[in-house]
């Protein structure tokens, strides 16, 4: 059972028929079979070094909110590196096995992650409103939205920005709407709940030091909905026909799947049953979340 999972709430009256995250659904229009690689055969994926980076350095972001305003300085950011490392670790017993370079070494990379954090914004000036935020929303074709949002903020005036950190490069602008999608997501279910739609998305990469922003309106979100329609009908379908078909492409080599990949000679396991793929597993990103396949 992932996170997303725990925290979910039962949907009163309505019998949901499925749900999907941004992670997920990112997975599928990369490519349909690394989706079922994860989502449905539920494939086991070794941790990278970048990839438990990006968790550490969240987690130390989130517990520098926790300090007094004054205390946000890059010097206690240093200090709890290592304590976020080693709860890290103790959650996630691989990810020390991730790390194959000196274990110094490896945290200095952290440590240039979040001085460069400390270029892009002042945290001593700002009082997020939530971190961590697990948010979820049904819409009308009864998917369940789902997911994580790294930080909210509100300002004086009642204006909510979402916020998220990653931990590599800005995409050049030929990616920066799919880089754009998962706040959009996020921005669609926190409008859905609460009515409201988020003056400011903001992605902070710490990888280059750059912030991309983007001030969504309500037709931005209506066209975020019918992308993940889109997107869920097209999961179903390569459920009901079992075509999950590959997606040959740069992030191939990144991918921990090329051994069982026919574009790369290998031969997919047999599906598993239906009854293996009503509960989907956790989120192989940084944001935890899951999505589920399961019967109308």
């Amino acid at each position: 059972m992932g996170p997303a999972e725990l925290l979910s709430t039962p949907v009163d009256g309505v019998e949901v028929i499925g749900s999907l995250s941004p992670s997920r659904a990112g997975d599928f229009t990369t490519c349909p079979l690394l989706y079922r690689f994860r989502t449905i055969d539920r494939l086991p994926e070794p941790s990278s070094p970048e990839a438990v980076r990006g968790t550490v350095v969240h987690r130390v972001l989130e517990d520098l909110f926790d300090l007094p305003a004054a205390e946000r300085v890059p010097e206690r950011a240093r200090a709890l590196l290592r304590p976020a490392w080693e709860a890290v670790c103790e959650a996630d017993p691989e990810a020390a096995t991730a790390v194959v370079q000196p274990l110094d070494l490896w945290l200095a990379t952290c440590e240039r992650a979040l001085d460069t954090y400390f270029t892009l914004e002042d945290p001593t000036r700002l009082e997020p409103a939530e971190r961590e935020l697990y948010v979820e929303t049904v819409l009308e074709s009864r998917l369940l939205l789902r997911g994580f949002v790294d930080r909210v903020d509100v300002s004086p005036d009642g204006l909510v920005r979402i916020v998220d950190y990653k931990t590599g490069r800005a995409p050049s602008e030929l990616f920066e709407a799919r880089a754009l999608f998962q706040l959009k997501f996020y921005a669609l279910v926190l409008w859905r709940t609460r009515g409201q739609v988020p003056a400011m998305l903001q992605l902070i990469y710490l990888g280059n030091g750059e912030v991309l922003r983007y001030a969504p309106d309500e037709q931005d979100l209506l066209a975020t909905e019918r992308k993940i329609e889109a997107i869920w009908a097209a999961i179903r379908d390569a459920e009901s026909t079992g075509d999950w078909q590959p997606s040959p492409g740069r992030l191939c080599d990144w991918c921990a799947h090329q051994a069982l990949c026919p574009a790369y000679g290998g031969t997919p396991p047999p599906l598993p049953t239906p009854a293996a793929d009503t509960d989907a597993g956790g989120d192989a990103g940084s944001d935890a979340d899951e999505s589920v396949v399961t019967d109308a």
